[in-house]
């Protein structure tokens, strides 16, 4: 009972610290990570309206819209920690022991291990060589460590002894990742909100519905949208002010915030995410003249609202742009689909163009020629909150991967050992990695012994 407990023990530890089960984590890791690029994450109504409702169904019990926080990418981040755990527990202290013991010794038997061996003859007693070769390895390696064995002295001299521990440093700069990962997942959220221009906000919604009371208040002075000839955004942009009791906090004023380039107060992050239109409308701004002359008349409408006009003719505004370019090519400016009705006729769909294309505005309007001046159009900012109190772990953990790397894969592990004895002089070395680069210094560094 005793073997068979200890057999499935053994065998679980391998499982762990298996190679095979970091690589098959890393790559579900990745798979699962693209699907969180392709599928939005959160509370996307424009992207929610496009799936059929068996499909959100099915997203939804997969966790597929806040993936990073479903239960089964927590799991995959767990296996892969207690992974690299094991599998640093399973082999660190051989590393460390080769680190902090290193073989000050080089007897015949050591000698045999090692592929750069050179056999020196020179000149002066063993003392005075062992003086020599220490000068000089501190000169042109590192500082050696001499040791006496019967009538032999042993020199040994090593450089960039810690890089070997390079790649258990990304091990933790991992797990600290995580940690920092688990802190903004727990203690932290992600919310949105919607502000209209000149309105300001305390609260915000979290993933799940939640009110989340900010401490403080943020509104938005302004709101811009730029757009490509074809119709499509170019770049929004919100301009907000962060209040306090009623009043604007300095230094976070009038503060622009564009996509990639958020604000930050209090540890909680505003990025632009969305726009629309505000519920209170646009006001179109229209131009009414008989055909036979006389002053224009001015007209202000809501969209969907009924003016009436001279002579008892009814007007509404169903749709508007800015710039007409994208849909008319040949025309440019702003333009405004409308629903004019004669008085007692039946209602007649046309466009209006500015006032530069007057004999296009004259081909309807019966008696009126109706002119477009624009719009005054009102947006709300879309806005997505996030406050992640473990962000500076995560860039801890960033930092320290970077110094594992270069340890692990830009440093070398080099050693020299030197052997004074009665028949003269014997070197030896090895190096971690790129042994042919250290068979080439090991060879120059002989080179300059003979010579000196």
């Amino acid at each position: 009972m005793t073997t068979n407990k200890r057999g499935v023990a053994h065998k679980l530890w391998d499982f762990f610290c298996s190679l095979k089960l970091t690589i098959f984590l890393l790559i579900g890791l990745a798979l699962t990570s693209i699907i969180g690029t392709i599928i939005q994450q959160g509370p996307q109504r424009e992207y929610l309206a496009t799936l059929s409702e068996t499909k959100i169904r099915l997203y939804s019990a997969l966790g597929f819209f806040d993936m990073y926080h479903s239960w089964w990418f927590i799991l995959l981040l767990y296996l892969l920690t207690l992974n690299l755990i094991c599998c640093s527990i399973k082999r660190l202290p051989r590393v460390w022991k080769i680190v902090s013991e290193p073989v000050l010794v080089m007897d015949e038997g050591f000698e045999k291990s090692l592929t750069n061996v050179k056999e020196l003859k020179l000149a002066g007693s063993k003392a005075e060589l062992k003086e020599k070769l220490a000068s000089f390895l501190k000169a042109e390696f590192a500082q050696a460590v001499v040791t006496e064995k019967g009538s032999e002295y042993h020199l040994f001299a090593q450089k960039n002894r810690l890089c070997r521990l390079g790649v258990y440093v990304v091990h933790f700069s991992i797990i600290i990742i995580f940690i920092g990962a688990l802190l903004g997942s727990f203690f932290g959220y992600k919310a949105y909100v919607n502000i209209p221009e000149g309105g300001s906000v305390s609260q915000v919604q979290s993933r799940s519905g939640r009110a989340i009371d900010l401490g403080f208040a943020v509104r938005c002075e302004k709101f811009s949208v730029a757009f490509y000839d074809t119709g499509a955004p170019k770049e929004f942009r919100s301009v907000l002010t962060v209040t306090e009791n009623g009043q604007p906090v300095k230094g976070y004023q009038n503060i622009p915030i564009i996509v990639n380039d958020p604000l930050t107060y209090k540890g909680i992050t505003f990025y632009q995410s969305s726009y629309g239109q505000s519920d209170e409308g646009a006001l179109y701004h229209l131009s009414v003249r008989d055909r036979k002359g006389g002053a224009p008349i001015k007209l202000d409408v809501r969209q969907g609202e009924r003016a009436k006009l001279p002579g008892g003719a009814l007007i509404t505004v169903t749709e508007a742009t800015q710039n007409v370019r994208p849909f008319m090519r040949e025309f440019d400016g702003p333009g405004a689909q409308v629903e004019f009705t004669p008085a007692g006729g039946q209602p007649q769909p046309f466009v209006i163009l500015s006032e530069k294309y007057q004999a296009f505005n004259a081909q309807h309007g019966g008696d009126l020629v109706i002119t477009f001046d624009g719009m005054d159009q009102k947006f709300y900012t879309g806005l997505q909150v996030a406050k992640d109190p473990g962000v500076l772990v995560v860039w801890l953990g960033c930092f320290l991967m970077v110094v594992g790397i270069c340890m692990a894969f830009f440093m070398s592990h080099q050693r020299v050992w030197a052997r004074i004895s009665d028949a003269g002089v014997t070197l030896g070395g090895s190096a971690s990695k790129n042994p042919t680069g250290f068979e080439m210094s090991f060879e120059e560094l002989v080179q300059k012994l003979k010579k000196q």
